[in-house]
């Protein structure tokens, strides 16, 4: 059974308002990473949609490398969230106004 490409595109468009909402409201560094993440795979669903609707790859491609990113981007947050929470004892990020020593 094959959905229509409205279907999709409403799902990818509700995701990527719940990381948006996400990374408005709250603080906690983790929780907005998290909110990055969802906010690049309502994306990549987005592009996986059309590209299926179209026949066409280059949208499956393109994921791939948003996918790349997505992963360097957790590995460096990750471990730029971990450093501040050594010397700050905090990730949230209204405490962390600085990132000098």
């Amino acid at each position: 059974m094959f959905l229509g490409l409205e279907y999709y595109l409403v799902l990818s468009a509700l995701l990527f308002t719940i990381g948006v909402i996400g990374v408005l409201i709250r603080r906690n560094a983790i929780i907005i990473f998290m909110c990055i993440e969802l906010m690049l795979n309502a994306a990549n669903l987005a592009f996986v949609a059309i590209s299926r609707d179209l026949g066409q790859v280059e949208g499956q491609l393109f994921v791939f490398f948003v996918m790349a990113v997505a992963a360097a981007e957790v590995a460096i947050g990750l471990a730029i969230i971990v450093s501040v929470f050594k010397h700050r004892e905090t990730i949230n990020v209204d405490e962390v106004n600085s990132l000098k020593g």
